[in-house]
């Protein structure tokens, strides 16, 4: 596999969750246009999905490799904010991986730079989710979908937790940990953005810096995370 199987409405979900996959033409109509006319229209129907799909899956390639190290067969994995799962994807065929996924389930009209307090910031669509999940090859038993909003969060202990770009990047860490501490174990691995990494050497007691964003909006570093 070297794309995923990606539609039209699709595409359009990926670009608003990753804007690394627009063109340059597409950048000049957001910045021209603003975002909520990017969001509507530009980056729905100006958009070409085998090219968004392509570029897409080396996107979430890369991210792959670079957490591969921490993930082990047959995992139970929990993704907070992970856009449409394409890491997921390859995670799972690598791992045999159940995978349980926590998200919003709208696309918010204004894009808040900054964090979310109220964590009402959102682009995502549970129905194309579960449709890219399944015609990307993972079964239906290998995956739970949550809607943050409307469901119990899984009360279940969790081998590895993803939350890329999403955890401490758009939102604050708080909301999410007490529900951490309950579904980690000591050994257990948190994978996540953040614009603060020094903070979190007084929660957790091992944190290690694996990559450094330092030429986007929110200087940022990933960070992996053990035992509270």
């Amino acid at each position: 596999m070297q794309n995923f199987k990606l539609n039209r409405e699709l595409a359009h979900l990926a670009v608003l969750q990753r804007t690394e996959l627009l063109g340059k033409n597409l950048k000049k109509l957001r910045k021209l246009f603003g975002r909520y006319l990017f969001t509507v229209l530009f980056s729905k129907y100006f958009i070409n999905p085998n090219k968004i799909s392509k570029n897409y899956y080396h996107l979430m390639e890369k991210e792959f490799f670079l957490i591969k190290k921490y993930l082990k067969k047959e995992d139970r994995v929990l993704s907070i904010g992970s856009g449409i799962g394409g890491l997921e994807v390859l995670i799972n065929k690598t791992f045999d991986t159940n995978t349980f996924f926590i998200e919003k389930n709208y696309i918010s009209k204004k894009i808040k730079y900054g964090w979310d307090s109220k964590n009402q910031e959102a682009y995502n669509n549970l129905n194309l989710l579960a449709d890219f999940l399944l015609n990307n090859g993972i079964s239906q038993k290998k995956f739970s979908l949550f809607d943050f909003d409307k469901n119990d969060l899984p009360d279940i202990k969790f081998d590895v937790i993803i939350s890329l770009y999403s955890l401490d990047y758009h939102y604050e860490f708080s909301l999410y940990e007490d529900y951490l501490k309950k579904i980690m174990k000591p050994e257990s691995v948190l994978i996540f953005d953040t614009i603060r990494p020094e903070y979190f050497n007084s929660i957790f007691k091992n944190v290690e810096i694996i990559k450094q964003d330092l030429n986007t909006v929110h200087k940022s570093k990933r960070i992996v995370c053990r035992n509270f």
